[in-house]
């Protein structure tokens, strides 16, 4: 996989630039051609898609749209961060190509919201839990790049416990998915056992969705994540927040204002169905003791 910048800034620069194109009233076409790149180029450009940037086309584009040398002079800034290689490119080869972007965005985010069904979040997951779901997914897949995935795991989990400024995780399960017995018994016990742990830190939030609850939304709504980012030095910079739906064959990223705000009434109505911190924690060693030995 070749590295093209870092995740965030390369999205905050492509809706920038479509607002500004948008704004000035010029054409892809015209934008494009002023440019000299093709019309694939622009709308990954535009998009924030992985695509090589060089100042001197953020440049162009600036005058093309009529830009003042303070605006020019964010958009080169942008243009230079997101030039700069995340720490995740270096595990490229362990990084299926539907969940490059997603990495970078969660290396961005300074809060995450997670809903799951059948699975813990990937970020509660213990090296036992996530060994066992990658022998599942790739049955011949050799020791040494199984252990690659796991050490970029722990990277990405690194991100719970980072000074001074550590990710919040608020994570919402369904009781099910603490039932699965992922790698066994003994994993699953394991793997409660931690999740008890994780509970208990201020920057993670636990809730369970009891089986004796009645239907709710979130059976209908499926799993989902939402990644909120800081809010940047000029405000109409901040990046808002997206969501992450993870398929078979491929990932859905969600942005548009109205689809987040459908998925943050839909979180809220979950919660709604959903144990107290302190109710859930003591269901997850609960379920933890019934899978000891």
């Amino acid at each position: 996989m070749t590295p093209t910048g870092s995740t965030l800034p390369r999205r905050m620069l492509g809706r920038q630039l479509r607002e500004l194109r948008v704004n000035s009233g010029v054409s892809a076409e015209v934008a494009r051609e002023a440019i000299g790149v093709g019309k694939q180029t622009l709308w990954r450009m535009e998009t924030g898609q992985p695509v090589r940037l060089n100042p001197l086309l953020i440049e162009g584009l600036c005058k093309v749209y009529g830009a003042s040398e303070d605006v020019t002079n964010i958009l080169l800034g942008l243009t230079e961060e997101a030039s700069r290689t995340g720490w995740w490119h270096a595990y490229g080869d362990a990084i299926p190509k539907h969940f490059d972007l997603f990495v970078g965005l969660e290396t961005a985010a300074k809060q995450i919201f997670s809903y799951q069904t059948t699975l813990l979040p990937g970020l509660l997951q213990t090296d036992e839990y996530r060994r066992a779901l990658i022998w599942v997914d790739f049955p011949t897949m050799s020791s040494e790049e199984v252990e690659r995935r796991i050490e970029l795991f722990n990277l990405r989990k690194a991100r719970l416990s980072s000074r001074p400024t550590p990710l919040i995780l608020d994570a919402t399960v369904d009781e099910s998915a603490l039932r699965r017995a992922i790698g066994g018994p003994a994993v699953m016990s394991d793997q409660l056992r931690n999740l008890g742990k994780a509970a208990e830190r201020p920057n993670i939030s636990i809730r369970v969705v009891p089986l004796g609850a009645d239907a709710y939304c979130g059976l209908r709504v499926g799993t989902f994540v939402m990644l909120k980012f800081p809010t940047h030095p000029t405000a109409h910079l901040t990046e808002p927040p997206v969501i992450y739906m993870q398929g078979l064959t491929g990932a859905l990223y969600l942005e548009k204002t109205e689809e987040v705000q459908q998925y943050r009434q839909a979180y809220a109505d979950i919660q709604r169905s959903a144990l107290d911190e302190t109710q859930s924690r003591s269901l997850i060693l609960e379920i933890a003791r019934e899978y000891a030995p």
